[in-house]
């Protein structure tokens, strides 16, 4: 169990929040010994190729020109986790739909509240027209070295102060 989350939000906030639960089940035979179908119900998920090629293959007989968005992935195992930690029973063909959902959803998905690094090149790279990734891996380096928040509104100010 994850306590860093909940602190740095009772710290912002004074709120309790309770840390992420994972402890989803991992005895028995795997979902993925069983043979992935639609129907299947989810028990003892693994994250592989296997698995995530049948995702993709089911998503792409029901949208034939889905295109694959960023974090949308990491989103669906988020969704499966919590459906199951709340003891909502879901089968592979829910988790296909969600897949299909996340994927058209519009826009950028928010940014995960952990992960500085992530999101700073990803604000780096959509904020500097003809950006490279080497050339936003580099900032992100010289930002680690400065006192001041790790995110894009930071480097950005101190790039500003230096003019």
């Amino acid at each position: 169990m994850n306590l860093k989350r909940p602190l740095r939000f009772f710290l912002k906030t004074g709120k309790i929040q309770n840390p992420t639960k994972r402890s989803l089940s991992k005895n028995g035979v795997k979902d993925i010994e069983k043979g992935l179908c639609l129907d299947l119900p989810i028990v003892n998920y693994t994250s592989n190729k296997v698995t995530k090629d049948f995702i993709v293959e089911e998503a792409l007989k029901i949208v034939p020109n889905l295109k694959r968005k960023s974090g949308a992935r990491y989103r669906l195992n988020r969704w499966r986790e919590e459906q199951l930690t709340k003891g909502i029973k879901i089968t592979y063909g829910d988790l296909v739909k969600q897949y299909v959902k996340l994927n058209q959803s519009e826009g950028r998905f928010a940014q995960i509240p952990i992960g500085r690094y992530i999101n700073f090149l990803s604000d780096f790279l959509a904020s500097q027209k003809g950006a490279t990734k080497e050339q936003a891996v580099k900032a992100w380096k010289k930002l680690k070295k400065m006192d001041s928040p790790k995110n894009y509104k930071s480097w950005k100010r101190m790039q500003n102060s230096k003019v």
